[in-house]
């Protein structure tokens, strides 16, 4: 017997028409609030519930009306990501994470260089009138003088990356002291006593952070600190280069060398091979953050997988609840979202090799 056709389903006792946000969330079976919080990109929804709502959108076809939602105080944001990191592998990922969630939720991200130097000030009185809010990757995150400029005018402003927040600063992070611990950890377990560390550049507080936490690993292991295997560098390749040859010259050069960055890293596999020395059978290598630059040189590194892409995500959606919160004139709470690192174990890394001894004289 042939069935009745089935009418389609009224949405909110129309028969016809463009779906609205009510439509949304009946078939999402959550809140228009919530709808609401998914459209404008905000990041205190569930993943789970923000796919149902997204699957709903789609399924409806429903297009958020612009017009509206400025009617309603949420206009489309326009933020500043402002940059100075001399690692362009580091400054890739963040971009491709913080242009994501942007596109994502209606907010037009402006990408702007700022030298340092005294520059940042310069470039955010530039800025500040058109833009609603800051986002400051590494090393900005730790400039005194960007940070007081922000609060002097009160535009919201979120950090990533710092190893050390100011107190009332909102800021997107990992554990660098307990990553750079872990790693020292691992070096040790595969037999090394003789650890050279790369330090970062000094007016990033991840640099002190990351050597603590190998300073920490080695006193654990009851490894007296060896000030010669600790040789400062700047966070880039350059700088990374002559690390490793003051590390490598030593009288007794150490076994395995953690380059606090991975563009450092790779750099230290260079002079290793330019020396004749095979990597890992000769000197193991290590390094952090798990940038691109971690694959796509031979043999892959070892490293700390700091979520950069995923960082800078959170970064834009907590500034847009931020900007938001300010706008509709309610308190905005300081936040701190730690994310979870890896160590991530490739080709670099190995025991140390135990060479023969040398035959005494006849």
């Amino acid at each position: 017997m042939r069935q009745p056709d089935r009418k389609p389903r009224a949405r909110n006792g129309r028969q016809s028409g463009a779906p609205t946000i009510s439509d949304v969330a009946e078939l999402a079976g959550v809140s228009t609030m919530t709808v609401s919080r998914v459209i404008n990109g905000e990041g205190s929804v569930r993943e789970t519930t923000r796919r149902t709502v997204l699957d709903a959108i789609a399924e409806l076809h429903y297009a958020p009306n612009r017009a509206a939602r400025s009617l309603a105080g949420a206009a489309q944001l326009r933020m500043a990501l402002l940059y100075s990191n001399p690692s362009s592998s580091y400054l890739s990922e963040f971009l491709v994470g913080s242009l994501d969630q942007a596109g994502r939720s209606d907010i037009q991200l402006v990408v702007e260089k700022c030298e340092g130097n005294g520059d940042e000030r310069r470039v955010a009185q530039r800025l500040i009138s058109g833009i609603d809010g800051i986002i400051l990757p590494p090393p900005l995150c730790d400039s005194q003088a960007m940070l007081e400029y922000c609060a002097e005018v009160g535009v919201p402003t979120v950090v990533v990356a710092t190893g050390k927040p100011p107190a009332d600063a909102t800021a997107v992070l990992i554990n660098d002291r307990a990553a750079a611990r872990e790693m020292t950890r691992h070096l040790l377990s595969l037999g090394h006593m003789r650890i050279g560390f790369i330090t970062g550049n000094p007016n990033q507080t991840v640099s002190q952070e990351r050597l603590e936490g190998y300073r920490a690993a080695l006193a654990e292991a009851g490894i007296p600190q060896d000030p010669a295997l600790e040789v400062g560098a700047l966070f880039t390749y350059r700088s990374g280069l002559d690390a490793a040859e003051v590390l490598l010259d030593l009288e007794s050069p150490p076994t395995a060398i953690f380059a606090s960055n991975d563009d450092m890293a790779a750099a230290t596999v260079a002079v290793a091979h330019r020396r004749g020395l095979d990597v890992p059978g000769d000197l193991t290598v290590c390094g952090f953050d798990d940038s691109p630059v971690a694959t796509t040189i031979w043999p892959e590194l070892t490293t700390i997988n700091q979520p950069i892409a995923e960082m800078s995500r959170a970064a834009v959606a907590l500034l847009a609840e931020r900007i938001r919160a300010q706008r509709g004139g309610h308190e905005d709470p300081v936040r701190r979202e730690v994310l979870d690192y890896t160590l991530v174990r490739r080709q670099s890394d190995a025991s140390p090799r135990k060479r023969p001894r040398a035959r005494a004289q006849q």
